[in-house]
């Protein structure tokens, strides 16, 4: 397995974790939350949403540092003078001359008597 592979698959974990980390959250506006001003007296609830703000940021961090660190993992096989789209050529195409049409000599005509 390479080391890009390895990325690979460590970028799209954290990437699986942020989707769930942002999902569980509540909405900055408060939603339904807002209407229920008793679940803020909850000791815990605070403490979770602190978490989850935290590991939202650590997530995005690790996140950005992967995808850096991956981008020093390529071996440079497909460099832009190796490019696979632009092939090169060591002679410019030439075009062959087309040879001109062979004219048929046009019918005699009838001898006159």
């Amino acid at each position: 397995m390479s080391t890009f592979s390895i990325f690979l698959v460590l970028i799209t974990i954290v990437c699986f974790l942020l989707i769930v980390v942002i999902m569980v959250q509540n909405p900055k506006g408060g939603g339904l939350s807002s209407t229920i001003s008793g679940t803020q007296m909850l000791g815990g609830v605070q403490k979770t949403t602190d978490f989850l703000d935290k590991s939202t940021w650590t997530l995005a961090t690790i996140l950005i540092a992967l995808i850096l660190l991956s981008s020093l993992s390529f071996t440079g096989s497909l460099s832009d003078t190796d490019s696979k789209l632009i092939e090169k050529t060591d002679a410019p195409a030439t075009n062959a001359p087309v040879a001109p049409a062979q004219q048929t000599p046009a019918p005699a005509a009838p001898a006159a008597k």
